[in-house]
């Protein structure tokens, strides 16, 4: 594996997309990128208990009617802020997926979030804020970027959801996601030569480039170390 992700570095930037410090540490990304469901499985991982029971201890010492929201956000960027000190470029935090169809929700938790990273001593050119790639979350992540605060679009499984034109630092086409889909309403398995996920990727890379764009495209959701080679051969 990490001869394989030396030859990968040759072509391209390495993301972990994990909160776990250790893996973090022994695999040495240049980015790395969390979301809700890898933030609770971090809650079974040794290194960060203190830092959750300290987030804790300081929320409930605030009254406020957003204490479990609240709550949720300081934890984020904490764990954001452990993993910032551990990659030399970006970290990656997630708008919750229940704003994605609300602008104006979407660009102030966008702006909280930032806000609390700076508290902690972690700027803005150092995180991404990812929004889901809905219509709602493509505006936000306008509007962001013309504020100075660069956005990750996530949740991206179609070629409508890509939307250069917004400006967006970086876009996450979901390569596992696009396969699975595929394998249940074909009934078909795929060699590496014929992933649709692949292809699909691949089709966002070339629009990036033929449009002169200066969007990163960022593969995600790989399901299997085949997909990712296949995939950063081309590039």
């Amino acid at each position: 594996m990490t001869h394989q992700l030396d030859a990968l570095r040759q072509h391209s930037l390495v993301v972990a997309d994990t909160s776990d410090l250790e893996v973090i540490q022994r695999y040495q990304p240049h980015d790395a990128t969390t979301n809700p469901s890898l933030i609770l499985k971090a809650f079974e991982l040794q290194g960060y208990q203190a830092l959750i029971d300290h987030e804790l201890a300081a929320v409930k010492a605030e009254s406020s009617e957003r204490q479990a929201e609240y709550a949720v956000d300081r934890l984020a960027v904490a764990m954001g802020c452990e993993i910032a000190n551990l990659v030399p470029d970006r970290v990656s935090t997630e708008v919750a997926a229940k704003l994605s169809f609300d602008t104006q929700a979407s660009i102030r938790k966008a702006c909280e979030l930032i806000d609390l990273y700076e508290q902690r001593g972690i700027s803005k050119k150092r995180v991404l804020i990812k929004l889901a790639s809905t219509w709602k979350g493509i505006c936000a992540a306008k509007v962001l970027e013309k504020k100075g605060i660069n956005c990750n679009l996530t949740l991206l499984f179609s070629d409508a959801q890509a939307c250069f034109d917004a400006g967006v630092f970086l876009v996450s086409p979901f390569v596992g996601r696009v396969t699975d889909w595929y394998k249940k309403a074909t009934g078909n398995e795929f060699t590496v030569d014929d992933d649709p996920g692949v292809q699909f990727v691949h089709g966002v890379c070339q629009r990036v480039s033929q449009g002169g764009y200066d969007t990163v495209v960022m593969g995600a959701s790989f399901r299997t170390a085949d997909q990712v080679l296949e995939w950063s051969s081309t590039l």
